[in-house]
């Protein structure tokens, strides 16, 4: 049997996500900028999404911006914000642990002159709260920190570091990377005191291509594409109608009864976890079960090296990640297992398996069964 455990990477789309894109595409096609009745029934469905997200963030519908995914909405957040507030200050913060889409705008940032600061985090992956209130200083004009870690599934304490950003300098912007986030956990940025954050359609069983950035009302933020001045001029160039009606139609089926697609998330990870600690020589790494994400597990397997593990598993039908998928392709080490202190001999050795609401136990258990038999096979062929 096949048993997907990558939906961290990215997830099938609902059934009810892709009838309705088709319907959109092949039926509603018109430019939601055209006057004409076409464009109308386009715009129907941005201002539906629009008016859902407002709804389930608790936020402004003027608030909410669609974007390409949570890569742009990363960029524009970042870099948007640090330029359009440089007078203020000219100090960035966020920590060891980013997405290269967070990490990569505040290097480039870094290159243009601002100073950025990168905070420590514990064995467990959560950020020094005492290094982020010693960061924090009248210069400091952003702060972007990811809610749920795409690796190794830890959780940020997200309001508390709100708090003492904002008590330490009330001008302080906080930008959060709810990626991993979004539709496992109820979020409201305006109760957290989130001033930016990203969404992406993909991880929440909707089409790629598809993201939301909110972007509170207070924020003053510039523009990083120029074009013909589509939602308010912030993000410009022709809505990706069909795309935007599909991850607002995905994420209302996750938050639908969402407390016992969780639970039932946790109970798939307890199996998983528990079918692990059967096996010589394995290590998983981060939050306990309960207490990081539910749908995240990361596990080291000591004398295994992780790409050979992967196609081993990939030739069972199992399916899982050496780490971020928009980074895996290349011959690099995690800079988040190096900032948990993993020991350099497990760094090459560890693997990412992520669940959905859609996993079965039948593909827990293939997992658990395929690990077994190929960690005794390839620890053969180590070398002592």
């Amino acid at each position: 049997m096949e048993a997907y455990l990558d939906n961290s990477a990215t997830t099938r789309c609902f059934d009810e996500v892709t009838d309705l894109m088709v319907r959109v595409m092949k039926e509603d096609f018109g430019n939601p900028s055209s006057l004409h009745t076409k464009g109308m029934e386009a715009e129907r469905y941005l201002r539906a999404a629009k008016a859902y997200f407002a709804e389930n963030l608790k936020v402004r519908e003027k608030e909410i911006y669609f974007t390409s995914g949570g890569t742009e909405s990363n960029n524009l957040a970042i870099i948007g914000a640090a330029m359009a507030n440089q007078r203020a200050g000219k100090h960035l913060i966020t920590s060891r642990i980013e997405h290269p889409s967070v990490e990569n705008p505040m290097q480039y940032l870094e290159g243009q002159g601002y100073a950025l600061t990168c905070l420590p985090v514990d064995e467990k992956g959560v950020v020094s709260l005492a290094a982020l209130k010693e960061a924090v200083t009248e210069e400091t004009i952003l702060v972007s920190v990811m809610y749920v870690n795409n690796e190794i599934g830890s959780v940020q304490p997200i309001d508390e570091m709100a708090r003492i950003i904002h008590e330490k300098n009330p001008r302080t912007l906080f930008h959060v990377d709810a990626v991993q986030a979004y539709g496992k956990y109820q979020i409201f940025p305006k109760k957290e005191g989130i001033d930016l954050m990203s969404i992406s359609g993909h991880k929440i069983h909707g089409p790629k291509g598809s993201g939301v950035l909110y972007v509170s009302e207070k924020v003053k933020i510039r523009p990083i594409l120029f074009g013909g001045e589509q939602q308010k001029g912030l993000r410009s160039g022709t809505e990706n109608v069909p795309g935007i009606a599909g991850i607002a139609e995905a994420a209302k089926l996750c938050y639908q009864d969402l407390d016992e697609k969780v639970e039932r998330l946790y109970v798939l990870k307890e199996r998983f976890a528990e079918g692990i600690r059967k096996l010589p020589d394995v290590q998983i790494n981060g939050m306990p079960v309960r207490e990081g994400a539910p749908h995240i597990v990361s596990v080291s397997f000591a004398g295994v090296k992780s790409e050979v593990l992967l196609h081993a598993l990939e030739e069972k039908g199992i399916y899982v990640s050496a780490g971020s998928a928009c980074s895996s392709n290349k011959p690099s080490v995690s800079r988040t297992l190096q900032a948990i202190g993993m020991k350099k001999e497990l760094l090459g050795s560890t693997l990412r398996f992520s669940f959905s609401f859609e996993t079965r136990e039948e593909e827990i258990d293939a997992c658990i069964q395929g690990l077994e038999e190929l960690l005794l096979v390839l620890r053969r062929y180590v070398r002592r």
